[in-house]
């Protein structure tokens, strides 16, 4: 059972990191350089995104409930991986529930008011605003994809 708890920990984080790695990497990029619009590549990354972030709370959970299963104490959540694993949590709601749904709520004022972002002047306090918390959200993910790698790291070192 030990083996199967620790194969669930691995397994979890590995595809959470992964799946981030996937997005940064290939997808974004891919993204921005063969679709039509910057619209478009946008609102594909940010359906991505939301979809990683359901992944990240899954495998989280999963990361978390191996580990305390398998190491039979709530110590577990203490250590380097259990601290990395939470903040990866809190990490990724925080970018779901504040950071991506002010994002969208900015995209649609821009939308409305001049047709795109692309559109809406560059000094437009809104697309300032969209731009803050670009840069926000891809701070936050690197430290969720930081936090994942010394998790994984640690996890792994265990043994």
């Amino acid at each position: 059972m030990t083996t199967i708890l620790r194969f669930l920990e691995i397994l979890a984080l590995g595809t959470w990191v992964g799946a981030i790695v996937f997005l940064s990497f290939v997808v974004a990029p891919g993204a921005f350089a063969t679709l039509a619009t910057r619209e478009q590549a946008g609102a594909l990354v940010g359906m991505v995104l939301a979809r990683l972030h359901l992944l990240g709370y899954l495998a989280g959970v999963v990361a978390l409930a191996a580990r305390g299963s398998r190491m039979r104490s709530a110590s577990a959540l203490i250590g380097p991986v259990g601290i990395a694993i939470i903040l990866m949590l809190v990490l990724t709601l925080v970018s779901q529930q504040f950071i991506s749904a002010r994002m969208a709520d900015l995209r649609a004022q821009m939308t409305a008011a001049h047709g795109s972002i692309d559109a809406t002047p560059r000094g437009s306090a809104l697309r300032v605003a969209f731009g803050r918390l670009h840069g926000a959200s891809t701070a936050v993910e690197l430290a969720v994809l930081l936090l994942g790698l010394s998790a994984l790291f640690f996890a792994v070192r265990d043994h």
